[in-house]
């Protein structure tokens, strides 16, 4: 057992301790949790490596280093030994997201080596609610995307990708891995949305990382030209309702904060701010 206050990469053997950190908010670290219940700590598998932070032995921290760098129940001094490693390893992520608190500290001690950042989204309302609003009905017409249907989707979820993040995510290697994670989320049953008589999406959300506990929808969109049509809100409550009845108890997003309609949205659905998140784009 680890008797001093120190940070290293955890091991496979490491599992149900790392579980039970996660488990201290399942909403917050629901993206996380939901890798690591199904690759485990090991890093081809993970994506990445999963760092620890201990003190007197006990695993109290942790950071996902993969794509995202990713602060989780991350306390003042865990974020310094990680920001530490981060900087020794040099930048190999496209974004650092988490909770504000943590990766605000994180990227403050980062940003000396690592910055400039692309973009610095600060304040990210994290919105949360665990039933179905009773004034507003779910859109009949959102329904589950099948298999069949990735060059329907596709090209709404690259658009709703470059709007949200400001770049393509085909750039790079021409979109491989984002069209797997695509297709993953439609294998699973977790991609959704309305099209019109013509076959083209109009309305789209996935519901992203999944645990028993808490899952998070993700990816909301409403073609340009359908926008200021009231379709947001029923869609919303249609992809609700699939959470809540198949996926998990606790349903979460988190959304820019000078995103005031999106907000508005969510609010009418029933989501409540409970928290933020802070993201650092590359």
């Amino acid at each position: 057992m680890l008797t001093q206050t120190t940070s290293r990469v955890l091991e496979p053997s490491d599992l149900d301790a790392a579980l039970a950190v996660l488990d201290r908010d399942p909403v917050a670290n629901a993206f996380v949790t939901s890798r690591v219940q199904v690759a485990g700590l090991d890093p081809w598998r993970l994506g990445g490596e999963m760092w620890g932070w201990y003190e007197d032995g006990m695993l109290t921290s942790l950071c996902y280093a993969g794509a995202n760098l990713v602060p989780i129940c991350a306390t003042p001094r865990a974020v310094r030994a990680f920001a530490d490693r981060a900087r020794r390893a040099g930048r190999r992520c496209s974004s650092i997201v988490g909770p504000a608190e943590a990766t605000g500290r994180l990227w403050r001690l980062l940003e000396p080596h690592w910055g400039p950042a692309r973009e610095v989204r600060a304040h990210q309302p994290l919105m949360v609610t665990d039933r179905m609003p009773a004034d507003i009905t779910p859109d009949p017409y959102v329904r589950r995307i099948r298999k069949d249907e990735m060059d329907t989707i596709m090209p709404a979820c690259v658009a709703m990708f470059t709007e949200e993040v400001g770049v393509s995510p085909m750039a790079g290697d021409g979109g491989l891995l984002y069209q797997a994670r695509v297709a993953e989320l439609v294998g699973s049953g977790r991609s959704f949305a309305r099209l019109d008589e013509h076959g083209k999406v109009v309305f789209k959300a996935e519901i992203g990382a999944a645990t028993a506990r808490a899952c998070q929808i993700q990816g909301v969109w409403v073609a340009p030209e359908y926008r200021g049509r009231g379709l947001a809100a029923p869609g919303m409550a249609a992809v609700l309702r699939y959470a809540l009845a198949d996926v998990a108890p606790v349903v979460s997003l988190y959304v820019n904060d000078y995103n005031t309609a999106a907000r508005r949205t969510y609010r009418r659905v029933g989501f409540q701010e409970v928290g933020a998140f802070t993201s650092i784009l590359f």
